[in-house]
């Protein structure tokens, strides 16, 4: 199963890209992580492997997420024509996703976040899930990328119910 989301945020694109590496802020916009942390390497850089956990409801999810490309590596002076990159698999029990992030300056204080989502399911019970309801995955990708906007632009923080 494969799609894309995007969103258009309204701060400049360096920013935003500051933002999303920086793991203080995921639990503002993302919904669900219990822990996010490095087993090797540094958070958000090229090769860097970590132990996510994510509460989804009544049930916990743990996966290993590897950073796959980060361009350009240094997230200061980004030239303006130029597009950043962040991609990353996570693989989890009977799961696989490849997220393939994209910011592109469209402003001088306006960014388009383009985000191709791609999953592939192992075991009867995951594929049904992925063949029965690919909406929901995508709508809960749009989501995720509404919640960092309102984040990003306004301090807006999941976790107050403010959303």
């Amino acid at each position: 199963m494969k799609y894309t989301n995007s969103i258009e945020i309204a701060l400049p694109r360096e920013r935003v890209a500051q933002l999303l590496a920086d793991p203080e802020h995921l639990p503002k916009w993302l919904r669900g992580p219990v822990l996010h942390e490095p087993v090797s390497g540094m958070h958000g850089q090229l090769g860097t492997k970590s132990r996510v956990v994510f509460q989804m409801g009544q049930r916990k999810m743990e996966a290993t997420e590897t950073i796959t490309r980060r361009e350009p590596a240094d997230l200061h002076g980004i030239p303006d024509d130029s597009v950043v990159r962040f991609d990353r698999e996570i693989v989890g029990a009977g799961m696989w996703n490849a997220q393939r992030d994209r910011l592109t300056r469209t402003g001088p204080e306006t960014t388009l976040w383009e985000s191709e989502s791609e999953f592939r399911f192992d075991g009867l019970l995951m594929r049904l899930l992925g063949l029965l309801m690919p909406g929901s995955f995508h709508k809960q990708s749009q989501q995720h990328m509404q919640d960092f906007k309102a984040f990003a632009e306004q301090g807006k923080d999941v976790r107050e119910g403010t959303n």
